[in-house]
Parts: structure tokens; C-alpha cells; sequence
């Protein structure tokens, strides 16, 4: 996996594959405003229906976590393992600009691609004798991805991820973009940090990785896809139409990111469990976590079949190969806009990606949980047989 040097800002621990998306880290920024205390799923105002406003119970059960492996599958994905959760509400959509605007406006708080960079941490993380990169470098910014020419070698993300000065939430491309036309759109250039400090404000969390692998697949266990077996189309995600990452058709009617929502939902009411954003989980990322957990499984004499472990939870130190660098890493999942087949098929339920809880980018964003008692059996959200 090739490493990038100081030659673009925060880009300090090479670049870390996500399928289609190459995350590159950045460094930790100063210290942020405080933010409210995290909570553990307190007590929230729900709706007639018994659901918390916006959210969507997810009955839990057992399921097959990961993928055997196969075309696009990579190996960080298997072995496939049976595993149980227990039932959750999860946030029917991404988090909106409109959403992550009110938690701003509510707190004051900063996000760290609104931060300089902290040389005194950064140099942590680097080779020992790096020399500390031009001011300009640690100017708050963020990578933004830009379309590269015909000839940009497929194994080089660096050709697609352009450093911009001034480029954050408010602005996702930079300086002149804004998202005043996208408050319905999924909030992008938040790190994991950030999505944290929203989700303690609104009082819930991030998901576990397989909280948000069972969500994603709506009921369908063993699919390959949110939706079942069919192959992917322009219409049932926002994922790159053409050759990745020189020409994008936009069949699907969006160059970037889309509005929630605008995809048919998966069998529990979930929309965008695939593609648009790449959406942040509270694990840390282990490229070997599941070949660990059926060990343990095994030594614990779990019968064939049987869930090897319910409400499992990522390791205590992250370990991502193609990040080796980094302090700590977290699960992203569900792909982005910028997922193709010929290049990734990240938008599948099994699909994870390592990255580094300082890093924001244009295709990275996340959904909240909480757990809490469901609905009445008769308003739970019917789990499908077969794919839509």
C-alpha cells in the first residue's frame, strides 16, 4: 500500500483503503470546545407511535456477520460467523446538514477540520526526524475528492484527493461550495469525533459494527446486497455510474452526495444503508477481528451454527495493515457516492473500512442509535423473506 508524505496536510499516516474510499488520515487538532458528557442511551421523548422522533426499531436477532469470501469481498471481511444483537432504535436516515447545523448552533462546537493542526500531536504520529510541514499545511482544511485525469493508476488515491484550505461541513469542497441547497443532504467532513459529540448532544450513540450490519440487511440474512441478490442499479443507491474515478455518468441523478431518503428503503424502513456516506461505528477496526472471534467461539465450544457472540464489540486496540501508523482506527460502513463495481462494491452490508477518528473527507458521515424498549409487537417494522 503506498504512504504519502508531508506533502499534503494531514495526510501523515499513508492512505488507508475503504474499498472505493481511500481514507487519509489526518492528525489530531487542539482541543475542542466541550462538548455535552457522553450518555448511555437515557430516556428520550418518543412519538404517538412509541418511536423516538426520527428513529426506527430494529428488532434484533441473530444473523451472519461478514461475507465468505469472493469477487469484491476482501479478506477482512471473513470468515462469515453467526452473531446475535439485541434490539436497538437507529436513525432512519443519515445525519442532515439541517441536523448537524442545530447541534452546532445548540453547543458552539468546532469540528476538527475547523481546527490547525497541532504539530505537537501530529509528530507523534509520524516516522521519527519528520520535519515539521510549511504553517499553511496545518491551516484547518480537509480532502476533497476531485475528478483526475484519464491516466491516474488506479493504486494511487492520491490522485483523487485533493488538500483544500477552508473545506469543511459548512463548506464540503471548500471555500465558494456551501450547503445551503443540501440541508437534506448527509453531513460530510466530520470525523468520528465530531459524529460522537453529536450523537452524546442528541442523546444516543454510535452503532456497534454489527448493530449496523444487522440494520443494514433489513432482515435478509446471507444477502449480498441491502436489497438481496440482484446486481446494483442507478436506482436503488447513490454509487458511482461509469468508469471510477474518471467519468461519472450520474445515472442515479447525483455527481456527490444525494438527499435522504431519495432510495427505497431496506426491509426495516432504513434508507441509504448502501452507499451515499460512509457511516461511522463506535468499534475500533481490527483486520483480523472475525477470524479472532470464531477462534473464540471455538475455545468457548459454541455449537456449529450457533451465534458466536451477541452484542460483540470491537477490540480494545485497533490493528488496520494498511494504516500501520495510526493510534486508533473505527469501523465505517455502507459505502459512499463513490463506490463502483469496477472499482470497489463497498455498498454491500459486510463491506468495512479502518479510519482514524480525526479524519473527516467528502464521503464520510454517520447515523445514531440508542438502545430502549420497542415498539408493541404490532408497530415493529416486518422483517422481509425475500429481497423487494
Amino acid at each position: 500500500m503506498p504512504t504519502s508524505p508531508l506533502t499534503m496536510p494531514r495526510t501523515v499516516h499513508g492512505l488507508v483503503s475503504a474499498g472505493i474510499g481511500f481514507a487519509i488520515s489526518a492528525a489530531l487538532w487542539g482541543t475542542p470546545p466541550a462538548a455535552a458528557p457522553p450518555v448511555a442511551d437515557p430516556p428520550a421523548a418518543k412519538s404517538p407511535s412509541g418511536a423516538p422522533p426520527g428513529m426506527v426499531w430494529i428488532p434484533g436477532g441473530a444473523f451472519t456477520m461478514g461475507s465468505k469470501p469472493g469477487v469484491g469481498v476482501r479478506p477482512d471481511e471473513s470468515p462469515a460467523h453467526r452473531v446475535r444483537v439485541r434490539g436497538f432504535w437507529m436513525d432512519r436516515t443519515e445525519v442532515t446538514n439541517r441536523q448537524f447545523a442545530e447541534f452546532v448552533k445548540a453547543t458552539g462546537y468546532v469540528t476538527i477540520a475547523e481546527r490547525p493542526v497541532d504539530w505537537e500531536e501530529l509528530r507523534k504520529q509520524v516516522a521519527p526526524g519528520t520535519p515539521k510541514p510549511a504553517d499553511e499545511m496545518l491551516a484547518p482544511g480537509a480532502l476533497v475528492f476531485t475528478m483526475p485525469g484519464a491516466d491516474t493508476p488506479l493504486d494511487n488515491p492520491a490522485g483523487w484527493w485533493t488538500w483544500t484550505p477552508g473545506a469543511n461541513w459548512r463548506h464540503p469542497e471548500g471555500p465558494g461550495s456551501s450547503i445551503d441547497d443540501r440541508l437534506d443532504h448527509p453531513v460530510v467532513q466530520v470525523a468520528w469525533l465530531d459524529a460522537v459529540a453529536y450523537a452524546a448532544w442528541a442523546g444516543k450513540r454510535l452503532p456497534t459494527e454489527a448493530e449496523w450490519e444487522f440494520a443494514a440487511r433489513g432482515g435478509l440474512d446471507g444477502r449480498p446486497f441491502t436489497w438481496g441478490d440482484e446486481p446494483i442499479d442507478a436506482g436503488r443507491a447513490n454509487t458511482w455510474q461509469g468508469e471510477f474515478p474518471v467519468r461519472n455518468d450520474r445515472a442515479d441523478g447525483f455527481e456527490r452526495t444525494a438527499p435522504v431518503g431519495r432510495f427505497p428503503p431496506n426491509g426495516f424502513g432504513l434508507v441509504d444503508m448502501a452507499g451515499n456516506v460512509w457511516e461511522g461505528c463506535d468499534d475500533r477496526f481490527d483486520a483480523s477481528a472475525y477470524p479472532r472471534r470464531v477462534a473464540e467461539g471455538m475455545r468457548a465450544s459454541v455449537p456449529e451454527g450457533e451465534p458466536v457472540a451477541v452484542d460483540p464489540r470491537g477490540p480494545d486496540l485497533a490493528r488496520d495493515p494498511r494504516n500501520p501508523d495510526a493510534r486508533d482506527s473505527r469501523v465505517q460502513k455502507g459505502g459512499s457516492f463513490l463506490c463502483n463495481a469496477s472499482y470497489c462494491s463497498s455498498y454491500r452490508p459486510s463491506a468495512r473500512m479502518g479510519c482514524t477518528p480525526d479524519t473527516g473527507m467528502s464521503h464520510l458521515g454517520f447515523r445514531c442509535v440508542r438502545g430502549g424498549n420497542g415498539p408493541a409487537s404490532h408497530e415493529a417494522a416486518p422483517v422481509p423473506s425475500d429481497s423487494r
